[in-house]
């Protein structure tokens, strides 16, 4: 059994007249669509909102749906890495793996005493409050529950 999309009709025949507006230039509203396709509301604006995430359109809430302008070449990055990373047993001509990781091995290396590093998303010893956490600890359980700074950091 074949089924069919009325947002995928709408979108179709949408990315058709779309040819026919220029850049930047208002399509019909939503309620024009409705009326003239005869579809649902909610048809026409998941329609829109696929036409949107396709880059050919764009819309701004509470004045409509306009013609993109279109995209730009994505620009190609690095991707020499591959190379290396990705060369299998069945390549013809053998590419070398030599890796530098002088810059892994670096930030990996012990520090210097008296270097506090703040590169590993924890706080050096020296600079977490823990003498304040017990003394906050101890207050509470003995306003609260009579207890010692013990029981509660516990629980």
């Amino acid at each position: 059994m074949h089924e069919r999309s009325s947002v995928g009709d709408l979108v179709k025949q949408l990315r058709d007249e779309l040819n026919r507006y220029s850049e930047g230039e208002k399509l019909p509203s939503s309620r024009a669509l409705v009326d003239r396709f005869r579809v649902s509301p909610v048809t026409v604006t998941r329609a829109l909102a696929q036409l949107a995430g396709e880059g050919l359109v764009v819309t701004r809430p509470g004045a409509g749906a306009f013609k993109a302008a279109p995209r730009a070449a994505a620009a190609v990055g690095d991707t020499s890495w591959q190379e290396v990373a990705l060369s299998a047993d069945a390549a013809t001509e053998p590419v070398p793996r030599a890796v530098d990781a002088s810059g892994v091995l670096v930030t990996l290396a012990a520090s210097p005493p008296g270097v506090i590093e703040f590169n590993g998303g924890y706080l050096h010893q020296v600079l977490q409050p823990v003498g304040a956490q017990w003394s906050i600890a101890e207050r509470t359980g003995a306003t609260l529950f009579g207890t010692s700074a013990a029981y509660v950091m516990a629980c």
